[in-house]
């Protein structure tokens, strides 16, 4: 049963500017780990994947494929699938993100473990940069979220969007720097309104 006269609009704009200044206070905590991270998917021989568990694994999913439409073959795994068999799919040659805000996930952790013995590069998305994850990849992004939008902190709201945040910049960043084009994302993009607004008529 709703509360008598509860404000839903004025609720909305609090989470929306939560949100908002979770993704602002990211932009002057971004140095030189964002552009070592770069660099190291720049000069990947094999595939970036992205794993996580929850709605980490949710982010990396969509960050994955984000980052294969801009040209980086990339796939996404559950980490907890990825120790029951899928860790066959992973080559040294290949970069691991895991995804994270405690950073101290039970199951991200134990495939971290296992990644480590195979030998690609890792990259932590964390939201605690002293974690036990940011500390034992390769590089680690912080987004610093300390507090989740709205009054119900337990839901990850600000934490999951500045994930996806962190990697739209790493992925972007890195397709611009490569020298990537609109021309370039319609060979991955044929169809729909995107491929008809690039390619005109000779879309799908």
């Amino acid at each position: 049963m709703n509360k008598p006269g509860f404000d839903f609009v004025e609720l909305g704009k609090t989470i929306l500017t939560d949100e908002a200044g979770a993704i602002e206070a990211m932009v002057n905590g971004l140095d030189d780990r964002f552009n070592q991270a770069c660099l190291m998917i720049t000069q990947c021989e094999g595939r970036v994947i992205f794993a996580g568990v929850g709605q980490s694994y949710h982010a990396a999913h969509k960050s994955a494929v984000s980052m294969a439409s801009l040209g980086q073959p990339s796939f996404y795994i559950h980490a907890t699938e990825a120790v029951h068999g899928d860790m066959g799919m992973i080559t040294p040659q290949d970069i691991v993100v895991f995804v994270s805000h405690s950073g101290e996930t039970k199951e991200t952790l134990a495939m971290l473990s296992v990644v480590k013995n195979l030998g690609p590069k890792t990259i932590a998305i964390v939201g605690k940069p002293e974690s036990t994850l940011a500390k034992n990849c390769d590089i680690s992004l912080s987004t610093g979220v300390k507090q989740e939008a709205g009054p119900i902190q337990f839901a990850p709201t600000s934490s999951a969007l500045a994930a996806v945040a962190m990697m739209d910049a790493l992925l972007s960043a890195v397709a611009v720097s490569k020298g990537f084009s609109e021309r370039d994302y319609a060979r991955y993009h044929p169809a729909g309104s995107l491929g008809k607004m690039i390619l005109g008529d000779n879309s799908l």
